[in-house]
């Protein structure tokens, strides 16, 4: 049995405590890590405020999350102790269902999210099945990685299924997601258009790699690029004017949400009619698309912009977030 140092929220909205845990007996096929930092993800307030009413408490936190191996189980494959991985949204799937046979493991229906009904990373160690555990590669700057292991996943995962390099994609929202999907676009060759609702980002957005930028409040700018965007890649979660958006896109374009929006969009059937236009949504990614993702990362040297606090600072670093002034990915380092 492993006893861990770990923080843990015992109730929604809840400051996080610094507490023991017992994550017993080692799975046959589970890798234990040494944490060595943890990103800290929109997706971690969500679930420690219980917005999705999922959320499973005691809570530990942390889906981003990068570390060497210290144990492995019996039946563990392709791993060894003192190799550095990565730890996602997803800790485990059954691997045995069709989208797991198919390498679509992140569309298990049985997948454990890392973060709900599991232990995360804001600990001193935790645990994955071994195919969740990513090797990170030699090139890539490990105290950077964590954010790319969800959010860099999320907004790279769209561009390899639907972009090619010389498409023209558009980005809404240069956020935590959204600065990533920028990078990401640029280092594949695309034609980036940004889109912000904060004129103080439009420098930031080129400095991401964007070749335009555009004010996403602007609906009369949007309209300008009409039937211009082969992929146009949503990371907000607030309302926009779907309409102007849709009509960006170029016969056979595609409207991607990666975005939780909040309430139902309003889709005008003609403008996909007639244009052959679509609108999909995707989660993460497998991991051999998170292994495809760290190694473009590594050569293409792409890398979320951050902000590091010692673990220590979790509730101040959770309070920042919450904020909205995180520039753009905040990481927690281990400091136990």
């Amino acid at each position: 049995m492993t006893v861990i140092d770990a923080w843990v929220a015992t109730e929604a909205k809840g400051k996080l405590a610094r507490q023991q845990v017992d994550l017993g007996q080692i799975g046959a096929e589970e890798v234990e890590i040494e944490v060595e930092n943890c990103g800290l993800c929109h997706s971690d307030l969500s679930i420690l405020n219980d917005e999705l009413g999922m959320s499973m408490y005691p809570l530990v936190p942390g889906h981003e999350m990068i570390g060497r191996i210290v144990e492995v189980g019996p039946a563990v494959k392709g791993l060894a102790v003192g190799q550095r991985v990565g730890i996602g949204w997803t800790a485990g799937s059954c691997m045995y269902c069709r989208p797991c046979r198919s390498g679509n493991q992140h569309l298990c229906s049985q997948a454990q999210p890392t973060i709900i009904g599991h232990r995360g990373g804001f600990a001193s160690r935790a645990r994955s099945h071994w195919a969740w555990a990513i090797p990170l590669p030699e090139q890539i700057n490990a105290a950077e990685a964590g954010p790319l292991l969800c959010g860099g996943i999320t907004v790279f995962n769209p561009l390899v299924m639907y972009a090619q390099p010389t498409s023209r994609v558009g980005i809404v929202g240069i956020g935590g997601l959204g600065h990533m999907g920028v990078k990401f676009a640029a280092a594949y060759g695309c034609d980036v258009t940004a889109f912000t609702s904060r004129e103080s980002k439009f420098d930031e957005a080129r400095e991401f790699g964007a070749h335009h930028v555009v004010s996403s409040r602007d609906s009369a700018a949007i309209g300008k690029l009409a039937g211009t965007l082969d992929l146009l890649i949503i990371t907000v979660n607030a309302p926009l004017d779907w309409n102007a958006l849709i009509n960006t896109l170029a016969p056979n374009g595609r409207m991607h949400m990666v975005g939780f929006v909040p309430e139902p969009i309003p889709v005008p059937v003609a403008a996909l009619i007639m244009g052959q236009r679509s609108i999909s949504g995707s989660p993460t990614g497998s991991p051999v698309a998170l292994e495809t993702m760290l190694e473009f990362a590594a050569r293409h040297q792409v890398s979320p912009q951050t902000e590091h606090y010692p673990m220590s600072q979790i509730n101040e670093a959770f309070e920042r977030l919450q904020s909205g002034k995180a520039r753009y990915r905040i990481v927690l380092d281990a400091d136990f």
